[in-house]
């Protein structure tokens, strides 16, 4: 009897307790829109649409790359969110952000270096200004 339960013990060591995996399809964003506001001198607000988006993080992202870019354009080499909402609309996700240009690292919650940031989105395929 012994024998037994160790086997058993064995088995049910090697036994996988996770499901199997289930393919939920492919990550296939469609971006839309991008929207830019200069709201006052370093303060810009950006508006964009997707569809396809996984969750909030993806809208976030493709707002991130918008605010990369168009810092790198007015000669700024970074922005700080300074809020961000997402909303979404059926299948339609809607980004609003706004941030702030600066040429020196700004600080706060979350800076981002807008020629790191502009690179990785041009290498995931994220469009920018």
């Amino acid at each position: 009897m012994a024998t037994l339960i160790t086997t058993c013990a064995a088995l049910a060591a090697c036994t996988p307790t996770k499901g199997p995996v289930v393919d939920q399809g492919a990550f296939m964003p469609e971006y839309g829109t991008i929207t830019t506001k200069l709201l006052d001198g370093d303060l810009v607000s950006f508006d964009v649409e997707m569809t396809g988006a996984r969750n909030d993080d993806d809208v976030l992202a493709f707002n991130d790359c918008a605010a990369a870019q168009y810092a790198l354009i007015r000669g700024a080499g970074f922005v700080r969110r300074v809020r961000n909402d997402v909303t979404r609309k059926r299948d339609v996700w809607m980004g609003t952000g706004i941030y702030t240009l600066s040429e020196g690292h700004p600080g706060g919650v979350v800076s981002i270096d807008a020629e790191v940031t502009a690179a990785e989105c041009r290498a995931n395929n994220i469009p920018t200004v």
